[in-house]
C-alpha cells in the first residue's frame, strides 16, 4: 500500500497541463508583446498558421538546456527557445521546428540543436517535408563552441537529406552567421520584408572592416536576396501571406523522392486549345512578349508559381498543373535581355532543373533564347562555367522533358535549352522556329564578308544573302527534316500536345551510370 501512495504523489496531470501551457505562453508576457510590436507572431502563432487546425503534435516541449555559467543556471525556461513537432498541411504529413525569439533571442544552443537534429531525422525516416521558421540570433554565446557543433549537425542533416524530403527555410526574423547557412542547403527559402534579415557578417562587423556604412535591409534585407543575391526564392510582405504560400508551394511537392507530385484534377479540358497563343508571340523575332503570358495560358486555369521571380528575370522558373500534374516550366523571357542566358539566368534555371528532377516534376522547356549575353565581365565572371551547371543540370535530369521551340533558338543556348541533342525525350516547335547557329544578319556578315565588301552594292547584297541564307537553314520545317525537333505544330495545339506526351513519358525509367556521384561545375 505505501509503494501505490508514493507512485502517486508526483506532479498530476493538471500540473502537466499547466507546465505545458507556461511553455506555450513563454517566459515573459513582455517578451511576447515585443514580438507582436515588431509585426511579428510568436513561434506558436506561426506553426498555428502553417498547418492544418489543431494537427499540430509537439515534443519535446519539457526541454531545458543544460548550461552553466554566464548566468544560465539561473534561466532555463522549457523549450529552450525552439518548437519542434509536426503536423498536417492539405493533410499531408509535415515536420516543422520553430525558433521562439522570446527566449534568449531564438539562438542556438546544444539542447535547442539536439531538438532539431531529433526532428530532422524523424522527418527523413518518416519521408516527409520539414519546414524550419527561423528567427534567432545565430549561436548561444554562453555555450560556447557546443552551440556551433549543434549547427553543425544541422548542416550534415540538411545536405543529407537533399533530393530525399522536401525542406523549407522561412526566414521570419535575423539570420546571421551560422545560422544563415541551413536556409541555403535546403529547396526553398522565404522572406517577410522589413522583419527578416540574413548576412554571414551584420553591418557593424562591414563597418568596422570595410567602412561601408549600410542598414541591416540593406546589407541582407528580403528584397536584397530576392532580386539581387538569388538567395531568396520568394518574399512577402507579411508573415500570413508568406506562411500561406508555403501551405500552396506544399501542395505542388511530393513527400520524399519516392512519391509524384499529388494531382488535382480540375475543371480546365487537357484538349483546350489555345489559339490566342499565336497573337501572343510576335513573328518579328526582335519584337519582345511576355513569357509569362504564354505559360498561364498553357497551364491548368492560367495558374502558375514562379520561383525566384524577381532574381535573373531573362529566364522565367515556375510549377504549373497540366491535366491537374504539377510540371516544371523553363522558358527564356523576351522582356527581359531578350531572354538572353547570362551567368545568374543559368545559374537559376540550373538549380530548379535539379530541384524538379530530385521529386519527380516533369520538366517543359519554352525556347525563344539569342544566345549567350556576350560581354567581358561575363566572360571574365565565369559564363562559361555556370552556363555549363544548366548544360549539367539537364543532361543529368531524369524525369520526361519536353522542349518546345516558340520562335528563335540560337547558338549553344540552343543546345543548352534542353534541345534533343543533350537527351530531350520529345521536342516541338512551332512554324515561326528559327534554329540556327546565329541569326541571319551575323551569320551573313561572317559567312558572306568578301563577296559584301566587293559588291557594287553591298547593302543590297547583305540583303539578298540574308535571305538566301534563312531560306536554306533557317526555314521552320529545317530541322524537323534532320531529325532535330520530333514536330511542328500549331500553337493552338500547344497545351493539348504538351499534355498528350507528358502522359505518355509518365512512366519513363531513366538509369544513370553506376558512380558515388557526378562532379558538377559548381
Amino acid at each position: 500500500m505505501r509503494l501505490v501512495e508514493q507512485a502517486h504523489t508526483g506532479p498530476g496531470p493538471e500540473e502537466l497541463r499547466r507546465l505545458k501551457e507556461a511553455a506555450r505562453e513563454g517566459p515573459d508576457p513582455a517578451a511576447t508583446r515585443r514580438q507582436h510590436d515588431k509585426g511579428k507572431l510568436t513561434a506558436y502563432e506561426r506553426i498555428e498558421l502553417l498547418l492544418d487546425e489543431d494537427s499540430f503534435t509537439e515534443i519535446e516541449q519539457l526541454r531545458r538546456h543544460r548550461a552553466t555559467g554566464f548566468g544560465m543556471e539561473a534561466k532555463r525556461p522549457h523549450t529552450d527557445g525552439v518548437i519542434t513537432g509536426w503536423g498536417t498541411v492539405h493533410g499531408r504529413t509535415v515536420f516543422v521546428y520553430a525558433h521562439d525569439f522570446r527566449i534568449f533571442g531564438g539562438a542556438l544552443g546544444e539542447a535547442h540543436a539536439e531538438k532539431i537534429h531529433k526532428l530532422m531525422d524523424m522527418a527523413a525516416a518518416a519521408g516527409a517535408p520539414l519546414v524550419s521558421l527561423n528567427d534567432g540570433a545565430g549561436a548561444r554565446i554562453q555555450e560556447g563552441v557546443t552551440a556551433l557543433a549543434g549547427y553543425g549537425g544541422i548542416f550534415q542533416r540538411n545536405t543529407r537529406n537533399s533530393g530525399v524530403i522536401p525542406q523549407i527555410s522561412v526566414m521570419l526574423g535575423p539570420s546571421a552567421g551560422g545560422s544563415a547557412y541551413s536556409p541555403a542547403l535546403t529547396d526553398f527559402v522565404f522572406m517577410v520584408r522589413r522583419t527578416s534579415q540574413m548576412f554571414i557578417t551584420g553591418p557593424d562587423v562591414v563597418q568596422a572592416v570595410t567602412g561601408e556604412r549600410v542598414t541591416h535591409d540593406g546589407l541582407g534585407g528580403a528584397d536584397v536576396h530576392a532580386a539581387t543575391s538569388g538567395v531568396a526564392h520568394f518574399v512577402h510582405d507579411d508573415e500570413e501571406t508568406c506562411l500561406d504560400d508555403v501551405r500552396y508551394l506544399l501542395s505542388h511537392l511530393p513527400q520524399n523522392n519516392r512519391e509524384l507530385p499529388p494531382r488535382l484534377a480540375g475543371g480546365d479540358p487537357a484538349d483546350r486549345a489555345t489559339p490566342v497563343l499565336a497573337d501572343l508571340v510576335p513573328n518579328d523575332p526582335t519584337r519582345a512578349y511576355d513569357m509569362r503570358a504564354v505559360i498561364r495560358e498553357i497551364a491548368d486555369d492560367g495558374e502558375d508559381f514562379e520561383i525566384h521571380a524577381a532574381w535573373a528575370p531573362n529566364i522565367v522558373c515556375t510549377l504549373v498543373r497540366l491535366d491537374g500534374h504539377v510540371t516544371g516550366i523553363v522558358a527564356n523571357q523576351p522582356m527581359a535581355m531578350a531572354g538572353a542566358l547570362d551567368i545568374h539566368a543559368s545559374e537559376k534555371a540550373a538549380r530548379f532543373v535539379q530541384m524538379c528532377d530530385s521529386f519527380s516534376i516533369p520538366l517543359v522547356t519554352l525556347v525563344d533564347v539569342p544566345g549567350f549575353l556576350p560581354g567581358i565581365s561575363q566572360e571574365h565572371d565565369g559564363i562559361i562555367r555556370h552556363g555549363a551547371k544548366l548544360l549539367y543540370a539537364y543532361c543529368n535530369a531524369t524525369v520526361p522533358r519536353i522542349s518546345l521551340i516558340l520562335r528563335k533558338a540560337y547558338g549553344g543556348a540552343y543546345i543548352v535549352m534542353d534541345s534533343r541533342s543533350v537527351g530531350a525525350d520529345l521536342a516541338f516547335a512551332w512554324p515561326s522556329n528559327e534554329i540556327a547557329v546565329m541569326g541571319a544578319e551575323g551569320a551573313a556578315n561572317v559567312i558572306f564578308r568578301r563577296q559584301i565588301a566587293e559588291s557594287d552594292d553591298p547593302e543590297a547584297t547583305w540583303a539578298r544573302l540574308v535571305k538566301e541564307y534563312k531560306q536554306e537553314l533557317m526555314h521552320p520545317y529545317y530541322a524537323a527534316e534532320r531529325g532535330l525537333v520530333d514536330d511542328v505544330i500549331d500553337p493552338a495545339q500547344t497545351r493539348s500536345v504538351l499534355i498528350r506526351s507528358l502522359a505518355m513519358l509518365r512512366a519513363k525509367h531513366a538509369d544513370l551510370p553506376s558512380r558515388k556521384h557526378g562532379n558538377p561545375p559548381l
